[in-house]
């Protein structure tokens, strides 16, 4: 017999596994300009090389394992999404992609010099689960680094579209009970994670930066279609509250409007740390 946490465990992992099959294909439109961003300071913090044999956890479309492979590195990508899993073979044919569970790695110990995750903590139902396991396939000396989104005070996208949704529609909408989504938006958190997984000199960093929009309702579009919890929370709304909240958006983000661009301030949280 399961526990209520495992029923909660797995019933949030299903949730989050079955968005990602459904937005898999779409989200280069939606988000890749702005998460691809913080592919390069993710490797930075890993000291992903030329050489390295490397493990991008939560793969997705595989931006980072590309990265890091243009780096030298020896990549491999993992993702709980089949279809994930399939577009990232598409793109980049020559990267080994598989499916699999960040919280069970198919890997002997000591297999990688890196781990990295770029915002894909942030869908998992035991992200200190995830951190162990990365600790274990690391090689002694080896780096671990994630990404996560700011607070949304920093983050302005998300502010808009929470508060947007807080004024004129419905935020108790029942959805399978996760991880707090800005948990690891605090250093200290983070750092706690780290620590508790087995590695030491954790380090954190924030990286700030203006994310162009193309139209009026990218970022209201982005979120409807392109993200899970968010997306969920979105789609669960009345027809005239999500008009509300549509317009609601568009106005937030038109505040952020001049000479004719968009330009918006969004942040992430970066940490890393190093296995003894």
């Amino acid at each position: 017999m399961t526990t209520s946490n495992e029923d909660r465990d797995n019933a949030f992992h299903e949730f989050e596994r079955a968005g990602w099959e459904r937005v898999a294909a779409d989200y280069h439109r939606f988000f890749a300009n702005l998460t691809t961003r913080f592919i390069d300071p993710l490797l930075d913090a890993a000291n992903v090389k030329a050489g390295q044999r490397v493990l991008d956890v939560a793969s997705g479309p595989g931006y980072v394992a590309a990265a890091a492979a243009q780096r030298g590195a020896d990549v491999v990508g993992i993702d709980f999404a089949e279809a994930a899993v399939a577009v990232a073979r598409r793109q980049y044919p020559g990267i080994l992609f598989q499916t699999g569970s960040a919280e069970e790695l198919p890997f002997p110990d000591s297999q990688f010099a890196a781990v990295v995750m770029n915002f894909g903590l942030l869908h998992l139902a035991q992200p200190e689960v995830a951190l162990a396991e990365a600790c274990r396939v690391l090689s002694a000396g080896g780096r671990v680094a994630f990404s996560v989104w700011s607070d949304p005070q920093v983050g302005v996208g998300f502010k808009i579209i929470l508060d947007a949704i807080a004024e004129h529609g419905n935020m108790a909408i029942p959805l399978p009970d996760g991880p707090a989504f800005f948990r690891f938006s605090d250093p200290a958190e983070s750092t706690r994670a780290l620590t508790d997984a087995g590695f030491i000199a954790p380090s954190v960093e924030e990286i700030r930066i203006a994310w162009e929009l193309p139209h009026e309702d990218a970022l209201f579009e982005t979120f409807l279609h392109g993200a899970v919890r968010t997306g969920a929370l979105l789609q669960a709304q009345t027809p005239q509250a999500l008009a509300d909240i549509r317009w609601a958006v568009r106005d937030g983000v038109m505040a952020f409007a001049e000479a004719g661009r968009i330009r918006l301030p969004m942040a992430a949280v970066i940490s890393s740390a190093r296995k003894r």
